[in-house]
Parts: structure tokens; sequence; C-alpha cells
């Protein structure tokens, strides 16, 4: 095989497995063989942290698959740079007929996907693209006008009327892959330093008694899909067919999943500003002192505080925690939820843009179907209930009963009373 002999793409990014694959499975039946490759975008990378472990993990599934196809008498082409860079190099050492790709939503993914997009048709190479990590893309959810849904319910309602059984695509074999030896670079070739947090086992067991136990966190009640989904080492679409009949629970977190998506693409200037302008006028006191304390988890809450330390160490935090946590940052310390979401987008194992945003204006109740912002969770009161035999608190929090555990940085009503003017008086200004 010469590179002068016509080829496809298909072009590996958050959908890093080899069955269930949409844009691969049409890649491998349109004809000409199939070169797979992933790019570490050089604009995405070179803003992390060398040692972080969502890019360890990602090159670890990508040695997995490598490992599979050469399995199949194939191999993974990795290459790293600016994604424009590299395709031009990729046009000038193939003869290059087609692309292949699964579509992502996400603001900088859509003017990057758009600008390749005219790069290969300039070229003269057709470019196919294709739904893979959702059920339901952003415009297939409307309400009866042809709007986008802001609230959750009856867009979860929608979402279920419209759900069918989805097509499930074979793996593929060996015959229609380019038949070719690639090396994949090293990590330290890639810039990448081993990170000591790694990505844990999701546990599929956990679905039947989930909305038993998911707001335990001292319970191993919680899938921990989040990294597995976020970067498509599992199809969504697999998923539902095998538990999407188990637990309505469950299933909810995949559609609420999806509302976020489409809430960020149809209202994209969430990245940066309130769903809802009329909270804009709120004065956060934004503490730089204080949020180093909740960084750190030392603000004298032990629910919080065991919270950010499970996230610091392991990359994880359960569900009902960063409820807690991102509430008491936003309401006991009146500190602006973009300090807490950037935050949380640096050290969560599966962050994803449209959630962590949605969560975190949810949380402040500046969102779309947000929590009311009179709505403060009492920390001292919510341990009582989900975690009344101190077990989570005391794994993450072994001080707690010594003079070094630090005493509440607020008093929770005085803190409450003022969230509660402080949101009234900017809400008057709007």
């Amino acid at each position: 095989m010469t590179s002068k002999t016509p080829i496809s793409i298909f072009w590996f990014r958050r959908d890093l497995r080899l069955q269930d694959n949409t844009a691969l499975y049409h890649a491998l039946k349109q004809g000409h063989p199939v070169l797979p490759i992933f790019i570490f975008d050089k604009d995405i990378v070179e803003v992390l942290p060398e040692d972080d472990p969502r890019v360890n993990f990602i090159y670890d599934t990508l040695a997995d698959i490598d490992k599979e196809l050469k399995s199949l008498g194939s191999s993974l082409l990795i290459l790293k740079g600016k994604v424009d860079e590299v395709w031009q190099s990729l046009c000038r050492d193939y003869t290059i007929s087609d692309v292949f790709f699964n579509r992502d939503y996400e603001p900088y993914a859509r003017q990057r996907d758009a600008g390749i997009e005219k790069q290969l048709t300039g070229a003269g190479i057709m470019v196919h693209s294709f739904k893979d990590q959702v059920v339901f893309e952003p415009h297939e959810v409307l309400k009866a006008d042809g709007n986008p849904y802001t609230v959750f319910t009856p867009y979860k309602r929608k979402w279920l009327q419209l759900y069918d059984l989805v097509t499930i695509y074979d793996a593929p074999d060996g015959s229609s892959f380019l038949q070719i030896t690639n090396e994949i670079p090293t990590k330290n070739a890639l810039g990448i330093k081993v990170s000591e947090i790694k990505v844990m086992p999701y546990d599929l067991k956990v679905v039947t008694d989930y909305a038993k136990y998911r707001d335990y966190p001292s319970i191993n009640g919680t899938s921990r899909l989040g990294p597995y989904l976020r970067f498509g080492l599992v199809s969504v679409r697999t998923l539902m067919s095998n538990i999407g009949s188990v637990s309505e629970t469950f299933t909810s977190e995949l559609v609420w999943r999806e509302f976020f998506m489409q809430i960020l693409y149809h209202f994209p200037h969430v990245v940066k500003e309130n769903f809802r302008p009329k909270y804009n006028a709120i004065e956060w006191v934004n503490d730089e002192k204080m949020f180093e304390l909740w960084k750190s988890g030392k603000t004298g809450y032990p629910i919080v505080d065991a919270g950010m330390r499970e996230l610091n160490q392991t990359g994880y935090m359960h569900n009902r925690v960063r409820m807690l946590t991102a509430g008491f940052l936003c309401k006991h310390l009146l500190t602006d939820w973009r300090w807490g979401e950037a935050y949380f987008a640096e050290k969560l194992m599966d962050y994803d843009l449209s959630a962590n945003n949605g969560n975190w204006q949810w949380a402040a109740g500046t969102g779309c179907d947000a929590a009311p912002y009179f709505r403060v969770f009492n920390p001292s009161t919510q341990a009582k209930k989900f975690d009344a035999q101190l077990e989570y608190i005391n794994k993450w929090i072994p001080e707690l009963n010594s003079l070094e555990y630090p005493q509440p940085i607020v008093v929770h009503e005085h803190a409450r009373k003022r969230a509660l003017e402080t949101y009234k008086i900017g809400l008057a200004k709007y």
C-alpha cells in the first residue's frame, strides 16, 4: 500500500471505542481502506498540566485501541499539533478520498470542525459527520413551536416519547482497515507525564438500586460512568439498550446529560454568562482566602470538606456532595459560580462543559430550571441525613475530632440571610 492509494480516514475524538461507533461503522462500509487517527490538539492539551489524569486516561485508552487494531492487521496513527496543521500534513502524506467523524456539540469543537470541513472540502475531500455521543441531537427534541426546551421535565417527557430502540452498530472486522503498522508515540514523546490519579472502573450493577442508594456518599451506589461517557469508551446507545428499562432514575441522569448539551448548543452564552440575565447584577463577595479554604477542604463544614478532599485526591466527587459543595461556595461564601466551575473543570475526571456549567448554574440559581435562589442547603443537616454514621466524612477527614480541624468559616444562618439579601438586591436592579 502506497501513500498515493486512495484511503478514507476515521478521526477518533469523543468516541474512543471500536464497538458501536457510528462514523467508524460507516467509514468501513464505503469502500476505501480506513486509516484510524487521533490528534492530541495542542490548543487543548497545552493548557492542561503535563500529568493531567484525563489525558493519561485518553492515552491509555488509545493504546488499548491500537492493540485491538493490530490484532486486525491495522494500527492507530496518533498525532499532536494544531488540528488544521495536522490535517495539512495528512493531506500531503496520503491521498484522502473521505474523512469520517462523529459530531461534537461544544462551541470550540463546532468552530474547529467547521474550519476543518472547509479546509478538507476545499482540497476535494468528502467529509461525513454523524450523531454518536447522544441519543438525540440538540435539534431533535424541540417544543411544538420549534424552540428548544429550557425546563427539564417537559424535555424529558418529550425525549422519552421520542425514544425507541436504537441501532447498535456491529463491531468491525479487519478487512476494511488500512493494513499498516504505526507505532504509537510514548507518553514522553507527547509531553505527557504519568499521573498518580487514575480513572476508576465503572459498575453497572448499581443501576438496579440506583434510586435507593445514589444519595449516600459512603455507599458505592453510583456507576462512575462519567469519564467513559465523556470520552466515548461506552456507547450511550448500547447503554440505553442494556439498562434503559431497569431504572427510571438512572435514565433521567442520561436525559439530564443531553438536556444540558442542548442548552449549551442553543444558548452558548452560558459558557461565560448567567443563563438568566436578571442575575447579572448579583454582587459576589469573591473572597480569595475563603475560596482557597473551600478548594482545600478547610471550611469547617465536614460534608463540604470531605467532598473537596475527595475531588482533590481522586478526581471524583459524589453526586449529592457536588451539589452541596457548589451550593456552599455560591450561597454561603457568595463566590461567583464561575470560580467553582473553573476549579471543577481542572479536577473532575468526568468534566464535561455542558454538565459542569449547567449544574453550577443550577446550584447558583442563575441557570435554566435552576434551584430557586432562596434554596440554601444547610450542610450540617444534609450530613446528618445522608452520612449519619460519618463514614464518608471520616474517610476524608481523619482529623475531624481533633484541634487540627478548623471551626466553620461562616455561620450557616448568617450566611443564609446574607445570600438571600444579596440576591434580592441584585434582582431588584434588573
